[in-house]
This record gives C-alpha cells, sequence and structure tokens, in this order.
C-alpha cells in the first residue's frame, strides 16, 4: 500500500516528465520529416539552377532526403531515453546481419550510384532493359521509374536494370531505319529503284548526311527484297518510318509494281464413286 500511495503520489510528475519527452519526440520526428522533405527540395532546385543532369538531380535529392531522415529517426530516439550511442554500437555490431537481409536493397543502391556515375541512361532516355521498355521518368536510389508509350509507369528495382543489357534508343541524336520492300520478279529492278531513292530524296525526315541506302538484297522465293536504310534523327524515327512505308506502298501502285504476299493454292480433285 505504501508503495501504491508513493506511486500516485509521483504520478503527476512522471506523467509530466515522460509526457513532455514523448511530446518533444513526436514534434522533433514531425520536424525532421518536414525538413527531410524542405532539404530535398532545396537540393533539387540549387542542382537544376547549375544544369546538372536531371539524372543526378533525381538521385542526390532522394538521398538527401533519407539521409536527413535518418538523422530526425536517431535524434527522435535519443529524447525519449533511448541511448543513441549504444543504439549506433548495436547496428554496427548486427551490420553482417542487416547486410544480409537487405542484399537486394543494398544492392539496389549501388546499382543507382552505378547508373549516375556511368550514365548508361538519363531521364527522358526510352531504353529497353530488364525484360521491359519506356521512358525514364525518375532513378531513386533503390529503383527506377520507367513510362511506357501507352503511358504505363514500370517501377523496376535497379540491380536488375544494371545486371543485364541495356538498350538506349534515345542515346544517338540519329538513327537508321531498316526497311526490306518486296516486289514481284516481274518488276523493273532499275524503275523500282528510281521510285525508292526519289521518295528518299523528297521525304523531309531522311537527312543527307549520312546518306541512304537503297540495294537489291536478295532473290527470295517469291519475291525481289530491296533494302531501303535511311537514316533520320531520333526524335522522328516513328514518324519517318510510318510515313515512308505509306509513300512506298502509294508510289509502286501507281507504277503497276506488284508487292507479292504469300498464297496458297488448292486443289480438289474428284475420286470416283465405289460401286
Amino acid at each position: 500500500m505504501e508503495n501504491l500511495e508513493g506511486l500516485l503520489k509521483q504520478a503527476p510528475d512522471l506523467i509530466v516528465t515522460y509526457g513532455l519527452k514523448v511530446l518533444f519526440a513526436i514534434i522533433i520526428f514531425f520536424v525532421g520529416k518536414y525538413f527531410a522533405g524542405v532539404a530535398q527540395k532545396l537540393v533539387r532546385k540549387l542542382l537544376n539552377s547549375r544544369k546538372v543532369d536531371p539524372t543526378v538531380v533525381s538521385f542526390v535529392a532522394n538521398l538527401t532526403w533519407a539521409i536527413v531522415f535518418v538523422f530526425a529517426v536517431i535524434a527522435t530516439l535519443g529524447q525519449i531515453g533511448v541511448q543513441t550511442a549504444s543504439l549506433v554500437a548495436v547496428i554496427g555490431a548486427a551490420g553482417l546481419a542487416v547486410g544480409l537481409a537487405l542484399q537486394g536493397s543494398l544492392s539496389n543502391f549501388a546499382s543507382g550510384v552505378l547508373m549516375v556515375l556511368f550514365r548508361p541512361c538519363r531521364v527522358g532516355d526510352y531504353i529497353e532493359a530488364a525484360g521491359i521498355a519506356g521512358t525514364v521518368d525518375e532513378i531513386t536510389i533503390f529503383s527506377t521509374k520507367l513510362r511506357t508509350p501507352d503511358n504505363k509507369v514500370i517501377v523496376a528495382p535497379n540491380s536488375s536494370i544494371m545486371n543485364g543489357t541495356i538498350t538506349n534508343y534515345s542515346a544517338m541524336d540519329t538513327r537508321r531505319i531498316d526497311l526490306v520492300i518486296g516486289v514481284s520478279y516481274s518488276a523493273d529492278i532499275a524503275l523500282t529503284k528510281k521510285i525508292l531513292t526519289e521518295i528518299l530524296d523528297n521525304n523531309q525526315y531522311v537527312l543527307k548526311d549520312p546518306s541512304y541506302t537503297v540495294g537489291l538484297a536478295e532473290l527470295a522465293n517469291s519475291s525481289i527484297n530491296f533494302v531501303v536504310r535511311p537514316w533520320v534523327k531520333t526524335a522522328d524515327y516513328w514518324t519517318a518510318r510510318f510515313q515512308l512505308l505509306e509513300q512506298i506502298k502509294n508510289a509502286l501502285d501507281a507504277a503497276d509494281i506488284d508487292i507479292p504476299f504469300p498464297q496458297m493454292d488448292i486443289h480438289v480433285k474428284e475420286l470416283p464413286l465405289n460401286k
């Protein structure tokens, strides 16, 4: 009873003391989280003002947020009485176990650092990697966000991208369009080549330098195949490809040059009726 009475007498002091600590800890946590967001925005704004590559801006800004947030958590734990020095020692002692448990995340982080350093792709590039394709919207400390042509967002781990083959369709200023145009064996070769050449000469997207290629590539089973290989600006690739295919089809039709397609002949044989 005496112990209970003593606790009841100390209750107001305990509530005030520890209640204030918990209250201050909550305030420190949310203020620290707020400043983490502020620091992230300031870093992003500073790097953008100096025209730093958007890939680096995104990665460094996210890393800044993570660092400030970790300090806020440590400060919060210290406020409620947790010995942060002991906590750091425990974390260091358990580093191996944590590393094994989080090896996937650490691998993603390391891959993100490598992507920023070596820049196999940048924000705005259209890439194909890890079995997916899309425009790079953001590279964070653990993952990369891609936007597909039909406006879907794909979030891929950094390690899966860096550990595989990356095809960057936007890395170069120009791209070559590879077309194979098949015409019938009765077609005039010289006339066909002239028509294809004139189309490339008059197309607004085809570059003069480097020069295009038009040549007879193959005598196939049912067609004579020409290769048509013009160079265009990377941004104009699909527009130019669609337009060239349409122009070639219309021009060959106008010149009565057939474009063969697979056909099948069916022969029906009548069998005598059994008597």
